[in-house]
C-alpha cells in the first residue's frame, strides 16, 4: 500500500497503462495535479521501480514515462480499488 499510497500515484499508474506518455500529456490528462506534484510522484515511481523513464532522441529531445512489468502487476489492485469506488457512487455514498 506505500506504493500506492501517495496522492496522485494510482491516477499516473492508471494514465501510463495503455501506453507511454510525455510529462505534458500525463498533466493534462491528469485534472488538478500541479507539475511539481506530478514532477514529484514521477521520480519517486521511477525510483521504486513501477516507471520506467526513457529520453526519446527528437529534436528537441523529449521523455516518455512508461510502467515497468512490475508496475503492471498493480494495475489489478487499482482497477479493483477504481471498481468499488464506481459502486459506492451508485449507491450514492460520495467519498
Amino acid at each position: 500500500m506505500n506504493l500506492l499510497g501517495g496522492a496522485w500515484t494510482p491516477n499516473i499508474l492508471w494514465y501510463l497503462k495503455i501506453n507511454p506518455r510525455r510529462f505534458s500529456e500525463l498533466k493534462d490528462d491528469i485534472e488538478g495535479i500541479s507539475a511539481k506534484v506530478l514532477t514529484q510522484r514521477l521520480k519517486e515511481l521511477v525510483a521504486s521501480g513501477l516507471v520506467v523513464r526513457t529520453v526519446v532522441s527528437t529534436s528537441p529531445p523529449s521523455v516518455e514515462y512508461g510502467l515497468t512489468e512490475f508496475g503492471c502487476e498493480l494495475l489489478p489492485a487499482i482497477e479493483a480499488i477504481a471498481e468499488v469506488g464506481y459502486r459506492l457512487q451508485e449507491r450514492g455514498i460520495r467519498l
